[in-house]
Parts: C-alpha cells; structure tokens; sequence
C-alpha cells in the first residue's frame, strides 16, 4: 500500500484545503507526502493557506479511512488518478479548478486526442432523441470519444448509441463508484467499462446529492474539446455545464430547435448571444473543431525565423507553433505555449492585426 497514495487521498479530505489550494501546495512542496511532514509555520508562509487551513493539514490524523478507501480501490480495480498522474486527463488538468484526485474503472483512455461531451435534457422531444442518435452515430468513423453524465435523457442516449456505434464512452458520476445512480442505468454502465469507463472525483461511500451535479459537470465540460447541447430549457445542468465549457475555452455548441419550444429555448439561447455555434450535424462539428480528414488542407507552408522581426515574443512562440501545421486550435495555443490566458488573447490578436493569422470558426486559426 503506497503511503504516498494514502497522503494523497488525505489531502482530498481536508476541511477548507480545495482542490486549488492542494495544487498550489504541490507547487511549493513537490508531493503530498512532503506537505503532511511539513511544519506548521511553513504551511502558514503559503499563499492563500494561512494559519486555520494549515492548523488543519497539521492535525489530520484519519489515515485509517484512506486505508480503507485503498482497500476498496483494490478490491473492485479503480484506478485512482492523482493530478501528477501521467494518465490523468490532461485537458481538465488545464482548468483551474480541476480536481486534485479522480477515480476511474474502465478500458478507454482519457487523453485520446478527440473528446466531445453530449448533454442535454431528462426529457427529450422525438426530435431530440433522433438528433442525438443520428449524431453519434455519424461519428463513428471518427474517433472520437463520447463522454456525458448517465443521466436520464440525452445523456443515457448518447451513451446507448455510442455502444452501439462501436465509439468509446465515459459516464462521469457525481458519487462514489460504489453505486450507480440512476439504477436503472446499472446494465449500460457495466457495458461502458468495455467500451469506455466511469469516472468520478468523489470517494466511494458519497451519495449522489444535489450538490454533487454542478461539480460533475466541470469534469464533463473540462475534460472534453467541445461540449454539445441537444434540447436544454433556460435552466438547467446542461447550460451550466456549457457556461463550464465555454469558461474552459472550449468550444460549445448547440443543436437549433423550434422558436417557442421550450425544450429547446436554451441552445436557441445560446447560439442567440453567441455563446455557442449553431449546430446542424456531425459534418459541421468534424469542419469546426479541424477534424474533417477529407478536407484536403494543403501542406503548411514554412514560417522562417525572423521573417516577422517586428512580432513580440510571444508572437514568435505562437508562430513558430505553425510551422508544423498551418490550423491551429486556440486550445492547443494554451496547452503548448505555457502562456496564460490573457498573454495567449493579446498575442493572437496582435497576429491578426497584422494579417499572419486568420480567424477561422470552431476557435481555429490559420497561417495567411
């Protein structure tokens, strides 16, 4: 039994030590076992911790529960994916409130290089249910993963179509792996961890409570490239788990319905601020994420160093990222630049200005 895992599994268990405040605690300590064997005041220099928070790490004493909790882990083989684990997905890694542990059982990996989250009501029209099915299932040959929350409603349809359809899908849970919720999704779950798996942040024993769903649903909207909304009313976990998404820099985007259906006043919503794109079929999301491979896109030209002196530092980092490929994904600037929001957003635009880069739909941006 790894005491490193056992200090792990403690740091998530802490009264008042968020997910946040654990990664920023990795950063100055290195591991969780160098942040239990720390001394108080040393905890207390860190940033945002401060005395109460670190009078908590100081006097945490349950180890025994994390024993108990690896016990289970290895009785029904659950992987446990700790922020530093190579194999944890590495999209949600990027968000800054992604959670610290995951726990995963399943065959698919969660860093295959297409991932799309497929939400939407409990209470799907015909419509609804025929756009969904249709979607996926016109997906099949593109491999991508299919990921969404097991819910009743578009999410079980997703899930079922996608078994079918041959395409990995991830349920993710918004309580322990101990249980399915709904149960009468129990048989579908056990078929997804052939095809797919079921992943959660909450320990084994966790209930699936009310508050437990707007933090399912960052994981859903984080660990995805785009997030897909099929039927949603104004309210809801689906639009809150697009807000999520959009939040993330992801793309977002949403199926069109009748103007006064109330099932699907939502996506009309979104697409109507701009906060997501009208989306008509599995065509328009292959084009808009750059993953039509019949799209025939030429070879990218070669950008030589220097060719554009007058570009800032970060210009030239961004550019030099087209030199192997002239589309770009806005995501794929943040994970390979290491720049932040912000430097990524004034550098883009700047090249822009300048007419070295073009905007394209689905966040992508192309050398002119």
């Amino acid at each position: 039994m790894s005491q490193e895992l056992i200090y792990q599994l403690a740091l998530t268990r802490i009264p008042l030590i968020g997910d946040v405040i654990v990664k920023k605690l990795l950063e100055h300590f290195g591991s969780a076992g160098n942040i239990f064997h720390a001394r108080k005041h040393e905890l207390e220099r860190i940033d945002t911790v401060g005395s109460i928070r670190a009078a908590a790490l100081h006097s945490f004493r349950d180890f025994e529960q994390m024993e108990q909790e690896i016990r289970f882990l290895e009785k029904y083989r659950i992987q446990p994916l700790f922020c530093t684990d190579p194999a944890y997905p590495q999209r949600l890694l990027q968000c800054y409130d992604s959670p610290a542990m995951l726990y995963y059982k399943g065959t698919a990996s969660l860093n295959t290089p297409r991932m799309v989250s497929i939400v939407g009501t409990r209470h799907p029209t015909p419509y609804g249910r025929a756009v969904c099915e249709t979607l996926v299932q016109e997906l099949s040959d593109a491999g991508i993963t299919v990921v969404s929350g097991l819910a009743y409603g578009v999410d079980i349809i997703a899930h079922k179509t996608a078994l079918k359809a041959g395409i990995p899908t991830i349920g993710v849970l918004a309580h322990g792996l101990d249980r399915i919720y709904p149960p009468a999704h129990k048989q579908i779950a056990v078929e997804m961890l052939e095809q797919g798996g079921l992943l959660t942040d909450f320990p084994s024993g966790t209930q699936p409570d009310r508050q437990n769903f707007p933090k399912r649903n960052r994981i859903v909207a984080g660990i995805c490239d785009a997030t897909i909304v099929i039927e949603s009313g104004l309210r809801g976990g689906s639009l809150i788990t697009a807000d999520l998404a959009s939040g993330y820099h992801r793309d977002v985007f949403c199926i069109p319905g009748r103007l006064h259906d109330p099932q699907s006043a939502g996506c009309n919503y979104l697409i109507k601020q701009n906060k997501a794109a009208l989306l008509a079929g599995a065509a328009d999301l292959l084009n808009m994420m750059g993953w039509d491979e019949k799209s025939g896109l030429v070879a990218p030209p070669v950008v030589q160093p220097g060719l554009f002196p007058e570009l800032s530092g970060d210009e030239q980092l961004i550019l030099s990222l087209f030199r192997e490929k002239s589309q770009r994904h806005l995501e794929e600037l943040y994970l390979q630049t290491q720049l932040t929001g912000s430097q990524v957003a004034t550098a883009v635009f700047n090249l822009e200005m300048q007419s070295v880069l073009r905007s394209l739909p689905g966040q992508l941006y192309e050398l002119v």
